[in-house]
């Protein structure tokens, strides 16, 4: 059972920022947001948080500069998800343009796993780096530092991951969650902790009188590469994010992105010029990660930084076939998943487990997602993963903090869990497969002990009914470029409608015309099959229907539930 809820929010706060210009459905769904002052949805670059405010980051630059003016060997090692292959690609680029010999290697994540471990180092020492400089990853490489610094190997760490109860031993380290940090935003993304660093780095290179008079480097032109990884490694979306998310796609929308974005959007069928936070994420995103699921990441990571337009197609068009292949895997292991949900009452449970021998390691991690999303239980799925062990990849729901409840298992358990890591929301570990039955046992006896009935209702915050009045194109157009995302979740409302018509569009898809207070609306409930009732009260939102050149109201239902006996009207206000 699933509750729409309105989001509460300040009737002051929203008439205040309404005062000040926001469209009053803007207004209200900013106050619900957090907003006070309109001022805070201004995304100038000059706004930025300054780098100066992260710990580390001077002492880093000024290793970097040093490094490039004794033409040291730098070595970016790479995490092998969308936001390490941009933070990757924004390193080598702007080394690059600061005249750096840089090379880059991102793990196998089947043969190397997670981090800067000392196998990794072992690898990367045979490219003969004089500093080894870790993107979206490192704050955990204890061991791994170590083993670097053993070969003389000097190690820079940037991440953005929460620490372990002791730091690596790097020549510098910068990340916004480190001990003693004092930059406000945690919640900056691997790509825009190396976006920092290389702006502080610019600056002491500045200092130094390195760049000819006009010539200095415009690190702007990489704020494509920030907004991309920002919103697929779906991080926070404070004040500070919005600016940088915002600054990119104003670059991507003016045509500016890097070949391998523009190449990236076009084998997904989307248009540059219109290009969003949803395209960022449900789209690109994916096809990046694809290549760190199935192949190699290396194959995004060189598609984002070619500057060869035929290059960056081609690799842009493998990564959409890898993405093809991944879904297909995925939909098979959707299926075989519900198999075994079918035999078991997921309702009386308060997590669920699965394993099955057949499936990809490298796609867990999205059929626990999946199956989280439609049960709203704590998820681990899990893979095998050679000698004997299972590779398992979970993600959770806002009541139960994944990473602790692997902790809390294995201190009762000390001999089930061979190694685990993550944060609330998403975290992996690694088991024996004679233990896959113990391990869920275990996980459901946690779950049971912290989670409540309430706990595992699906929630669905709206922003309250929206006035038919307002059901229109120019509120949809007004709403669908801002930046939405984590955090910041994109204005979806909540009304009953009557259905008019219905059909199947596309094999999968069904459109629809709704009723209500008199008025008609085109609507389209995406991958649903099963027929909607009569009358339905539905979590929705606005969004721009283009067809032959022609712009249209569409409302995209999120939710539909059968029309509740009572109204759908409340707005959340709080005094």
């Amino acid at each position: 059972m699933s509750l729409l809820t309105p989001r509460p929010y300040a009737r002051e706060t929203a008439e205040r920022l309404a005062a000040q210009g926001l469209h009053p459905v803007l207004a209200r769904a900013a106050a619900a947001r957090g907003i006070g002052d309109r001022s805070e949805l201004a995304h100038a670059l000059a706004g930025l948080l300054p780098y100066a405010r992260l710990r580390g980051v001077r002492e880093m630059a000024q290793i970097l500069a040093e490094a490039i003016a004794a033409r040291q060997r730098l070595l970016v090692v790479a995490d092998y998800d969308s936001d390490g292959a941009t933070a990757c690609a924004l390193a080598v680029r702007a080394l690059r343009e600061f005249g750096a010999d840089v090379d880059y290697v991102v793990p196998n994540r089947f043969e190397y796993g997670y981090g800067l471990t000392p196998e990794i180092v072992e690898w990367a020492a045979h490219k003969r780096p004089d500093i080894i400089v870790t993107v979206d990853n490192g704050i955990a490489s204890v061991a791994g530092v170590e083993a670097a610094n053993a070969k003389g190997i000097q190690v820079l760490v940037t991440d953005h991951h929460l620490p372990g109860p002791s730091l690596p031993s790097a020549a510098a380290i910068v990340n916004p969650n480190q001990p003693g940090c004092e930059f406000p935003s945690k919640h900056l993304a691997g790509v825009g902790v190396i976006f920092y660093v290389m702006a502080a780095l610019r600056a002491t290179l500045r200092d130094r009188g390195v760049f000819p008079a006009g010539r200095e480097p415009n690190l702007a032109r990489h704020l494509d590469l920030v907004a991309l990884g920002t919103i697929a490694d779906v991080v926070r979306l404070d004040a500070n994010n919005r600016t940088l998310v915002h600054q990119g796609l104003a670059r991507i929308r003016a045509g500016l992105a890097c070949p391998g974005i523009q190449a990236l959007l076009a084998v997904a069928g989307r248009q540059a010029r219109k290009a969003s936070t949803a395209d960022l994420g449900f789209a690109l995103g994916p096809r990046l990660n694809a290549a760190g699921r199935l192949e190699d990441m290396s194959l995004g990571i060189e598609c984002l930084i070619t500057d060869d337009p035929e290059r960056a197609t081609a690799l842009a068009q493998r990564l959409d076939e890898l993405n093809r292949e991944r879904r297909a895997i995925e939909h098979t292991m959707q299926d075989e998943a519900q198999l075994r949900l079918d035999a078991v009452d997921v309702a009386a449970r308060a997590s669920l487990s699965l394993f099955d021998p057949g499936w990809h390691p490298g796609v867990i991690g999205i059929l626990a997602a999946r199956v989280k999303d439609r049960h709203h239980r704590p998820v681990i799925a899990f893979a095998p993963g050679g000698s004997m062990e299972l590779k398992g990849s979970g993600r959770s729901i806002p009541a139960f903090h994944l990473r602790d409840a692997l902790d809390w298992i294995a201190k009762q358990h000390p001999d089930l869990i061979l190694k685990f890591g993550g944060h609330a929301m998403a975290a992996g570990l690694t088991i024996r497969q004679q233990d896959f039955a113990r391990f869920g046992e275990a996980f459901e006896a946690v779950a049971q002990q912290w989670l409540s009935p309430a706990d595992l209702e699906r929630v669905i915050p709206t922003d309250g009914s929206l006035a038919v009045d307002d059901a229109n194109l120019d509120l949809a157009e007004l709403l669908e470029p801002l930046v939405w995302g984590q955090g910041f979740p994109p204005t979806c409302f909540q009304d009953c409608f009557t259905v008019a018509t219905q059909r199947i569009v596309g094999g999968q898809h069904r459109k629809l015309v709704l009723e209500r207070q008199g008025r008609s609306f085109d609507a389209i409930a995406f991958f649903t099959l099963e027929p909607l009732p009569a009358a339905v009260q539905a979590a929705y939102r606005l969004a721009v229907n283009e067809y032959r050149g022609a712009r249209s109201l569409q409302l995209v239902l999120e939710h539909w539930e059968p029309e509740a006996e009572r109204g759908a009207g409340a707005q959340g206000v709080m005094a």
